[in-house]
């Protein structure tokens, strides 16, 4: 089935990038270089835009553009930001008040974006618990090689998680995760790998085996 996904990014070589890897799946796309185009297309109606990825340096206050677009799109909307346009820890926090599905990569390889935006757009096929992914706040224990390290999750799924952390591991890195989902009291641990990178955000851990229901 083909979905429209918005674009909307400051870099047309990014917004080009996306846009052929969404065509190159038979998926339609609407492409915006500014705020206010952004929401002008949200409010499309035939089709509707099912997921948006969006450049929070666009408009001078991120939270309240991602109500606009929500607004004019009259649904929830699912949005994802663009991780490498996120200045620090503490607008990442901020953006949390937004309830953004999570990050994408600016500068995921072509083969890499369907395979992360697919949840998005299809979240009832990949039947998430925490469907399709929650922004969930919770400690996280990490090793890679030698590295150990603690950290906070940004968002969970079944499927994988997103860490912040100013520290992160080289996209392709192997890794095992130990967390704890409330309400329950028990330790969860899944071996992955990392399928982005940020410094300036963290990174995304896809989990070889998905959590249990």
């Amino acid at each position: 089935m083909s979905k429209l996904v918005l674009l909307a990014h400051r870099d047309g070589t990014v917004r080009d990038r996306f846009a052929a890897a969404l065509a190159d799946a038979h998926h339609q796309y609407v492409t915006a270089s500014s705020h206010a185009d952004a929401v002008a297309a949200a409010g499309r109606r035939d089709p509707a835009v099912s997921l948006a990825l969006i450049d929070v340096r666009m408009p001078p206050d991120p939270v309240v553009w991602i109500r606009h677009l929500r607004a004019a799109s009259h649904s929830a909307l699912p949005i994802l930001v663009f991780a490498g346009t996120v200045g620090d820890a503490s607008a990442s926090r901020t953006l949390l008040s937004a309830a953004i599905a999570g990050y994408i990569n600016d500068h995921a390889a072509t083969a890499q974006i369907l395979p992360a935006l697919a949840p998005h757009l299809f979240p009832s096929s990949f039947d998430r618990r925490l469907s399709p992914r929650q922004v969930l706040s919770v400690p996280v224990s990490y090793r890679s090689g030698a590295t150990i390290a603690g950290a906070v999750t940004l968002n969970v799924s079944r499927g994988g998680l997103a860490i912040r952390t100013l520290s992160p591991l080289p996209s392709g890195s192997p890794i095992v995760v130990k967390f704890r989902l409330p309400p329950s009291a028990a330790e969860i641990e899944r071996a992955g790998h990392v399928i982005w990178s940020d410094q300036r955000v963290g990174m995304g851990i896809q989990f070889e085996q998905e959590l249990d229901d």
